[in-house]
């Protein structure tokens, strides 16, 4: 039996010229591609793309509490406090593996973080070890 596919999209127009989805769900696995959002600051562009990748979850049937795993692309390495900061602050007691990079560069000049995540989605069971996504 195959697995159902539900591909998100966001609408952005690096999507169709690139040929991808911002999210990927098949069966109990959510996948979310880079993610990136303007801002003045590398904090403000965290949160910016924290809350799209909270859409695109959503728009798959996940949601933070469902985030096993982020991956944090960063144009300066000096920055982590600050994203790191954003991420405590998103994800609270659910505390997802995470990995955080310096690149030299992301696909716009002005952006300087880029976020990834991937999710998994239980079946209905227990709830117990599950953490809840902190007030936002």
């Amino acid at each position: 039996m195959t697995a159902h596919r539900i591909n998100v999209s966001s609408g952005s127009a690096f999507e169709a010229e690139v040929g991808y989805s911002r999210a990927v769900r098949v069966g109990p696995l959510v996948v979310v591609a880079g993610t990136t959002a303007p801002g003045d600051d590398v904090a403000t562009q965290a949160r910016g793309a924290f809350a799209r990748l909270e859409t695109a979850l959503a728009e798959a049937g996940a949601a933070l509490t469902d985030v096993v795993r982020t991956r944090i692309f960063v144009t300066d390495i000096a920055s982590w406090r600050e994203v790191g900061a954003v991420h405590r602050e998103v994800f609270g007691t659910i505390r997802p593996v995470c990995t955080m990079v310096e690149v030299s560069a992301l696909i716009v000049p002005d952006l300087h973080v880029e976020i990834e995540a991937d999710a998994y989605v239980s079946d209905g069971g227990s709830s117990a070890n599950r953490p809840s996504a902190p007030a936002r």
